[in-house]
């Protein structure tokens, strides 16, 4: 009898468990989260803990984040905007096309010089005055910040008359990194988190570019007025907050930004 009871009670538990798990998950939503093309590799994992740990899904599309931000303003069904800087989103918010008072900055970018050869970039950058490449890769500064930062490097060390002639321009950074990584450009301007994993280049050779050679790269995240009243939406600016997203980035080599 006693076994009887004990098999009766574990099984009660089970149902209460399995019930209310059930529950949450009914109340579970998704939510579409245009995302800036530096934040592609990270994204992915961001989404899967964020799943896990809500069980809301995300829909993502990814791009550079001026075309992302041109989208917005046309209508494209968004309800988050992962930006890739600060400037794109406040536009948005100025715009009335994002919720105002929901921007957050989630990370600080950091910007690398990168070759798919071994050797060929050195640990000061010096291989851009001595010139030994014929191309170099880099995203399109005027829709990408990433672009616009490394037009920033190139200005600021007296470089940019001399290498403009070999720029290669992607849409996006992640466009430049395919053209490093194709070898269709000796070297280019990317983001850390495209070559770099808990600090460690995934391959090739890296100049980590120092931050004060560019306008720091804040990238923030806003909720869009398609996701207002979207619970997965809000959900996910809240987790960008937690500890858990910041070790993520962290790993990916972004800067934790100051919490509020």
């Amino acid at each position: 009898m006693t076994s009887i009871v004990s098999l009766a009670a574990r099984w009660v538990a089970w149902m209460v468990g399995w019930l209310l798990l059930a529950a949450g998950y009914a109340w579970a939503g998704e939510a579409r989260v245009a995302v800036a093309a530096n934040m592609s590799a990270p994204m992915q994992q961001l989404q899967a803990e964020f799943g896990r740990a809500t069980g809301h899904t995300l829909v993502v599309a990814v791009g550079a984040t001026g075309k992302l931000q041109a989208q917005i303003v046309n209508g494209a069904p968004f309800d988050v905007l992962v930006s890739a800087d600060d400037e794109a989103p406040k536009r948005l918010e100025a715009g009335g096309q994002a919720v105002a008072g929901t921007r957050l900055t989630y990370a600080i970018g950091r910007l690398v010089l990168w070759s798919a050869t071994p050797g060929l970039v050195d640990a000061q950058g010096q291989v851009l005055s001595q010139g030994n490449f014929r191309h170099l890769a880099l995203a399109n500064p005027q829709t990408a910040p990433y672009g616009a930062a490394a037009v920033e490097v190139m200005d600021k060390l007296g470089l940019r008359a001399r290498l403009q002639p070999r720029w290669v321009q992607g849409e996006s950074v992640a466009q430049a990194w395919q053209f490093v990584a194709s070898g269709n450009a000796e070297l280019g301007f990317v983001a850390a988190s495209q070559v770099l994993r808990n600090q460690q280049p995934l391959g090739g050779s890296v100049w980590l570019v120092p931050s004060s050679l560019h306008t720091p790269l804040l990238q923030d995240a806003v909720l869009l007025q398609r996701g207002r009243d979207n619970d997965a939406a809000k959900a996910f600016l809240a987790f960008l907050r937690s500890d858990a997203a910041r070790q993520v980035l962290r790993s990916y080599g972004f800067e934790e930004p100051a919490r509020p």
